[in-house]
């Protein structure tokens, strides 16, 4: 919206400043963190005075979770509001990209409240249907795609190899909505221990943020060997007010946590990392950035295919962190083993960047 005025008006003076992709991702990023940390306080009582029993903790889970019991969920509507209203603020509403990714940030952090709405109403894990919740996944994620071959294309990238390899046509449109479901169900899957899927969010969008800001430059992604796409840059702005909002989250969100992100975050969070990666044609080095959601999210179809062939688990309990906890490590040491792998992970993705 300042964009726009500034531009109606010249850029005269210090609204220049505004004329820069930089300044406009750094301050929604700031914007994002003061609107996250002024009123997470006020949100968390009124999500605790709303929900009562909060977020229901499994049985069958470790022992020390149960302490948790009565902790309030949906804390990420406390991030995609100041996300929201910071991109809002700062974004050129002009950009396609920008508002695809929105779309997905918003209609996955709407399908994730209703899930949790219907777990704390009900006191239980029960939420939407699986195949619902899938339906309108895809019907999101398939839409925001069209949207953004529009102006970027069809063609696929691989990691290590300059140029595109396959023109996909209208099936990128499939394979675009389906990078975007799979990310969002992985970091959904993660946030499952305090902290655990915020600062690995945080790692992937300050290594995307690099990334969309080379593939919207010419110069750079010219050199680089990278597609170039115009107007991909200003998903910078958006994914430093993911960090932004993020970090004012995990000042809450760190053990003992005060609110749980619930499905309303991850599920949105991750859905937008992937919608980002569509846009950049990156998808294949979101693979790598965002291992550790890949990992968690295989770990579960590793231990529920074998089950249901064998009757046996591999894993003492899934999603993985889960499997460690049984093993004795201590929430907190799996935690911050695992906010050390997504920042190796995220190191090795954007070698992919020059290692062409």
């Amino acid at each position: 919206m300042l964009y726009i005025i500034a531009e109606q008006l010249g850029f005269p003076g210090l609204l220049n400043l505004i004329r820069y992709i930089s300044f406009r991702a750094g301050a929604a990023s700031a914007t994002a963190l003061m609107i996250g940390l002024f009123f997470g306080p006020m949100f968390i009582r009124w999500l605790r005075n709303k929900q009562g029993k909060g977020q229901p903790i499994r049985a069958d889970g470790p022992q020390s979770h149960l302490a948790k019991r009565g902790t309030p969920t949906m804390g990420g509507l406390l991030i995609l509001i100041a996300v929201g209203i910071s991109v809002l603020l700062w974004m050129d509403l002009t950009n396609r990209y920008t508002w695809a990714c929105l779309l997905v940030l918003a209609g996955f952090g709407l399908i994730g409240f209703l899930d949790d709405y219907d777990k704390v109403r009900k006191a239980h894990h029960a939420g939407l249907s699986a195949k619902m919740r899938l339906l309108l996944e895809f019907a999101i994620a398939g839409f925001a795609t069209w949207l953004m071959v529009g102006w970027g294309g069809t063609n696929l990238y691989l990691p290590f190899y300059s140029g595109p390899v396959v023109d996909l046509n209208l099936g990128y449109i499939f394979f675009g909505a389906f990078v975007i479901v799979a990310f969002g169900n992985a970091v959904n899957l993660t946030d499952g221990l305090d902290g655990l899927a915020t600062m690995p969010v945080i790692i992937a969008c300050i290594a995307f943020t690099l990334i969309a800001y080379l593939v919207g430059n010419a110069k750079f992604a010219s050199y680089l060997g990278i597609p170039h796409v115009l107007g991909v840059g200003d998903l910078t702005v958006l994914l430093l007010a993911i960090i932004g909002a993020g970090l004012a989250f995990l000042w809450f969100n760190a053990p003992p946590a005060a609110v749980f992100m619930g499905d309303t975050g991850s599920l949105a969070l991750g859905g937008a990392l992937g919608a980002v990666a569509v846009a950049a044609h990156h998808e294949f080095v979101l693979v790598i950035v965002g291992g550790l959601f890949v990992l968690e999210a295989v770990s579960v179809i590793v231990q529920v295919f074998w089950f249901k062939r064998t009757g046996k688990r591999i894993f003492k309990m899934a999603p993985i962190h889960h499997h460690f906890e049984h093993m004795g490590w201590s929430e907190p040491t799996v935690v911050i083993r695992f906010w050390i792998i997504a920042f190796i992970l995220a190191l090795a993705g954007l070698s992919t960047l020059k290692l062409r």
